[in-house]
């Protein structure tokens, strides 16, 4: 009886024991979690990670900030996962994020009619329009509104983002994948919109007819919450220095030619380190002129030809022509003492919606360009050339000097002439550059001493199509529009984000931009193994728990029964 209790008295000192480590594990734990921060990710594709630059953004956080996620209600399966991904991109965030990071759901339509249709224009003005979802419901198809977006705010201002995007073409599941790929960077730029204490100067060079006030508002309204935009008159620049406040320069669609002087200011800026985004017309015409008969598009010469074919690239005297194409207005006739004007298809509007996976112009919609020319790469060594946005397969190039006349647009298009695929519309160039002027005579009133003879930090983003950066007019009010969006339709294309990301890329293509790369894998069930194994899989995830479980509570009792026999033995023994 004694050793009975001797061994009950050691059990129990066992089971405090075991109690203690418990407890002390389970303590150990919370001051882990509340002084130390750690996040193991397991994924193959890095889903719950986050680049150094949005830690960064998260540790300089100064205060509280709170998201409100518009995309609720009942939603279906690729949805919902796109609205859990939000979430838990946000509890990421607020786990690496010096100050909390709060949110909630908010819908636009249930709130109260009084405010309802303010704050819905609000939305509107962040980018974040209602997308209609078509949903599988009791045997038949349900559609409502949904706002795909967040706004994020702190205790004086706030900020919007469409979360959802995708290239034109996508399949929903391909774009609800990209959307979610997206997310970091997407918001994590948003919080940075907010929070940002400092703007860096973006310069738009004017003096050679490129850039009138209503031109120039679409970059503008594009770039000035994140930048400060200044336009520079050329022939008030004296010395390479006036250039280099400048994070980047914008020379689109210039009208005359640049002199030597200019040339090598824009020169050297770029060997100091600069930026260049350069989007020329390389023919001239009057549209004015295209009624009737039509006019003549004639090679013109921006005089940084030679420039670009020394960095490596070369806009051509031509002009392309797609299938895919976007409108013109022509006056179609007159309904009493108005005229009647209809917007009617233009092949040299091309809408191009091919895309290289970089993290400019990565998931983005199709850009419109309005007469644009093919670009030829030339051998410069130690340059990377990287085409960034495509034609479609339907395309044809005419070469100058070519018509142009609105009477065209009656024509039936003949097919087998747009025999061209792929033609590249947009360069990114990148590495060491060498100038120019390089063993040649410099302009005049230029210290020989500062000259650069090389580069390596700065960049060089072309197109031959001056009007890719240009505000279209809303033809009843005159007024510019934002960038892509289209006087004439409800079409709203990318090249408002497109100046965006490249001028993004250009001052820090490490930074946040660079998490527009990150891809996730969709990985579908498959729905015949589903139905094959469907009996088996269900025996292993109930049964098998279930009767391991049994199996360890009858190993444990019959072990405890043949040792309680023996002691038992051993007692009646003495």
């Amino acid at each position: 009886m004694g050793g009975h209790f001797q061994e009950m008295k050691y059990n129990t000192v066992i089971l405090w024991k075991a109690l203690f480590i418990v407890l002390g594990i389970w303590v150990l734990a919370i001051l882990a979690d509340e002084f130390t921060l750690f996040r193991w990710d397991l994924t193959e594709e890095g889903r719950y990670s986050v680049s150094e630059s949005t830690k960064e953004v998260l540790r300089t956080l100064e205060e509280p900030l709170e998201v409100e996620i518009l995309l609720t209600g009942n939603l279906p399966g690729g949805m919902r996962r796109f609205q859990k991904s939000i979430e838990e991109t946000i509890k990421t965030f607020n786990a690496y994020s010096s100050q909390p990071i709060r949110f909630f759901y908010q819908d636009p339509l249930a709130l109260p009619e009084d405010i309802r249709e303010e704050y819905i224009f609000t939305l509107s003005d962040y980018g974040i329009n209602p997308t209609n979802l078509h949903a599988a419901e009791g045997g038949g198809q349900t559609t409502r509104l949904i706002f795909p977006g967040i706004v994020v705010r702190n205790e004086v201002y706030e900020v919007g983002t469409l979360l959802l995007k995708g290239e034109k073409g996508m399949s929903p599941d391909q774009i609800l994948n990209n959307s979610i790929e997206n997310l970091e960077y997407e918001i994590s730029s948003a919080i940075k919109r907010l929070t940002s204490r400092h703007q860096r100067a973006i310069g738009m060079i004017i003096g050679h007819g490129e850039m009138d006030e209503d031109d120039g508002f679409g970059v503008v309204e594009a770039l000035h919450g994140d930048y400060e935009i200044y336009k520079i008159p050329m022939e008030q620049a004296e010395k390479v220095e006036d250039l280099l406040e400048f994070e980047v320069l914008i020379v689109a669609g210039p009208k005359e030619p640049f002199n030597e002087r200019e040339k090598f200011l824009l020169d050297q800026y770029l060997m100091y380190g600069g930026n260049l985004l350069v989007f020329l017309d390389q023919l001239a015409f009057d549209l004015k002129e295209a009624g009737g008969e039509g006019t003549v598009a004639m090679p013109f010469d921006t005089g940084l030809d030679d420039l670009l074919f020394r960095y490596g690239i070369r806009i051509n005297k031509d002009l392309i022509q797609d299938l895919n194409f976007g409108h013109h207005p022509v006056v179609a006739g007159d309904f009493g003492d108005q005229p009647q004007i209809v917007p009617l298809p233009w092949p040299f509007y091309v809408m191009a919606g091919r895309m290289a996976t970089h993290p400019i112009t990565k998931g983005l919609d199709q850009l419109q360009f309005r007469f644009v020319s093919t670009l030829d790469t030339i051998k410069a060594d130690g340059i990377q050339k990287t085409p960034l946005v495509f034609s479609s397969d339907y395309s044809k190039v005419l070469t100058a000097p070519l018509r142009l006349a609105f009477e065209d647009m009656a024509v039936q298009p003949d097919m087998e002439t747009f025999g061209s695929q792929r033609l590249p519309l947009v360069y990114l160039l990148e590495g060491e550059f060498n100038s120019y002027f390089k063993n040649r005579f410099l302009p005049d009133g230029f210290d020989k001493n500062l000259f650069r003879e090389s580069g390596t930090d700065g960049k060089i983003l072309v197109a031959g199509d001056g009007s890719l950066v240009k505000s279209s007019l809303d033809p009843k009010s005159g007024e510019p529009l934002p960038l892509g969006e289209d006087p004439f339709g409800d079409v709203v294309t990318a090249n408002r984000d497109f100046l965006q990301n490249a001028v993004q890329y250009m001052i820090d293509p490490d930074g946040l931009i660079s998490t527009r790369t990150k891809q996730y894998q969709i990985r579908p069930l498959n729905r015949v193994k589903i139905r094959n194994q469907k009996a088996f899989w269900q025996m292993v995830n109930v049964a098998l728990p279930v009767g391991f479980i049994l199996l360890i509570g009858l190993v444990i009792k019959l072990s405890r029964k043949k040792r309680y026999e023996g002691k038992r033995t051993g007692y009646l023994k003495k």
